[in-house]
């Protein structure tokens, strides 16, 4: 069956024509001939927290290995401080002056509450749902005959809303929909969206044996569904089911190391406990469903190295099944580290490369650590200094799938302005020549009234309006506030600010 592409007054929708030919043998294996790819982000990893980037406390051997058999790239930077903006601006090619979603908007705190066992849970969960009348990346990818599965947090849209994984161009789904619920690693439920089991919509599957225990508390450690361990079950299964006729494409958006510090306490924490040991303890946070921790530093540094297997474990059934060198395999985070639930960014960045944290525009909350591999095509144990942002994602996968003029393509005509921020580094990931580069990066953020922009080595960080200039090619830490010193470069770039905010009746940031 052939699919088409419909515009509709909602927004972006996939239908497919039932009395369409066949798909022709020639653009069958075309289609085959297309790179797989899979995209794993990992959340609230700060920048130097992997070995290959210089972490001289925890292990990663598979990532290392990733980046000696890849492409590692040292200024990429996240789309938003926190969670949701930033998956918003990778999803949808725009910064975040353009984007819907522009910070973590809650849907749950008035939807009442339901019962898993003796515990309360709520009713509804999730976020502000994506602009369904601006196209996303699973669209993109379905319009080129690509299967598609996503495992891990959502973030896109409240249960029941029009921007849920069935309706976004999502085959798979396995995961949190909701990242307030990602605050348990022990959850009541995840959510699943199955096309090939009959699913209709976005279901809740209960967690049986952890609802038997309390969601606080000594019982809570009785609870043994670890969400991480099931999300990375069936993001592999699904990569087991890849034969190679169709290309595929792999979101997966994993939890860890996110607080809350806790997991099954296997050799790994073991071993990180018998590193550490003077170790720090957290009292927990009931309301933020953050339990009890000990051994702080154990958990956090054991999370990672956790993810790490994951990352192994995809790295090696892509060798096994003869699919690693038609497969794109990238790695990020969503943001810069965070001091949640007991963690210790200041214990683990001893190096004080990058100034702030989650939350913040300064460089700790935005530059986070972009890994390629792609045997053949990207150059093995090369470092790329290239700048870019999350939403140069949408354009780079356009590019190395094929689809040409994706703005014109997919651009909505019943909007006055749908947005599309990104430039493709497909060049640089192919050693090719003629890599555009961004005249300016930008970001805002209503939570801590914040406005980044780069522009060159130029940094400036607004602060509740108040405009700080950085050079970073001289202070890469932020420390020195040289906007006094060139006034020039300040009203240029209060210049770029009020071209590039558009308004939000959601989200408000004082411009300069």
């Amino acid at each position: 069956m052939d699919t088409k592409l419909l515009v509709t007054t909602t927004g972006l929708l996939l239908v497919g024509a039932s009395c369409a030919p066949k798909q022709p043998e020639a653009e069958k294996a075309a289609e085959a001939a297309k790179p797989n790819i899979i995209f794993i982000l990992c959340d609230d990893l700060g920048y130097g927290d992997l070995a290959c980037y210089g972490q001289k406390y925890i292990e990663t051997p598979n990532l290392d290995r990733m980046a000696a058999e890849g492409m590692r790239f040292t200024q990429a930077y996240a789309g938003s401080p926190v969670s949701a903006p930033s998956r918003a601006s990778l999803m949808t090619g725009q910064h975040s002056g353009h984007s819907k979603v522009r910070g973590n908007r809650e849907y749950w705190a008035d939807s009442g509450e339901v019962a898993y066992g003796a515990n309360k849970d709520y009713a509804v969960v999730g976020q502000m749902p994506y602009d369904t009348a601006h196209v996303i990346i699973p669209e993109i990818m379905k319009a080129n005959g690509y299967t598609t599965g996503m495992f891990g947090k959502w973030a896109g849209g409240y249960e029941g809303s029009e921007s849920t994984p069935d309706k976004r161009g999502i085959d798979e789904y396995y995961g949190y929909i909701c990242q307030f619920q990602a605050h348990l690693y022990y959850p009541n439920f995840l959510n699943r969206y199955s096309k090939s089991l009959g699913d209709t919509a976005v279901i809740r599957i209960p967690l049986e044996q952890n609802i038997q225990h309390a969601m606080y508390g000594d019982d809570y450690r009785n609870r043994v569904q670890y969400s991480a361990d099931l999300i990375h079950q069936e993001a592999m299964k699904w990569i087991e089911k890849q034969d190679g006729k169709q290309p595929f494409y792999g979101f997966f958006t994993y939890t860890l190391p996110h607080a809350e510090l806790v997991q099954p306490e296997d050799s790994i924490v073991k071993y990180y406990m018998e590193k550490f040991q003077n170790d720090k303890t957290y009292p927990g946070s009931e309301g933020s469903r953050y339990n009890p921790v000990m051994h702080t530093h154990a958990q956090f540094a054991a999370m990672i190295t956790r993810l790490d297997k994951y990352v192994g474990e995809i790295m090696q059934v892509l060798d096994e099944k003869g699919l690693a060198e038609n497969t794109i395999l990238m790695f990020s985070s969503d943001n810069g580290p965070h001091e949640e639930g007991g963690a210790d960014p200041e214990f683990f960045g001893r190096d004080g490369q990058l100034r702030g944290l989650k939350r913040q525009c300064y460089e700790g909350g935005i530059r986070v650590p972009f890994i390629v591999r792609w045997p053949g095509k990207v150059k093995a144990g090369s470092v790329n200094d290239h700048i870019f942002a999350f939403y140069d994602i949408m354009p780079t996968f356009c590019d190395l799938i094929g689809e040409e003029d994706y703005v014109e393509k997919y651009r909505n005509p019943r909007l006055a302005e749908d947005y599309f921020d990104g430039i493709s580094f497909a060049p640089t990931l192919l050693g090719q020549e003629g890599q555009q580069v961004h005249d300016f990066l930008y970001w805002e953020f209503e939570e801590t009234d914040q406005i980044g922009i780069r522009m060159g080595d130029w940094k400036m960080v607004v602060v509740k309006g108040e405009p700080r200039l950085y050079n970073l090619a001289e202070d890469l830490h932020e420390d020195n506030d040289v906007a006094v010193q060139h006034p020039d470069i300040v009203a240029k770039m209060k210049e770029i600010i009020a071209a590039q905010h558009v308004e939000s009746p959601d989200f408000k940031v004082t411009l300069p």
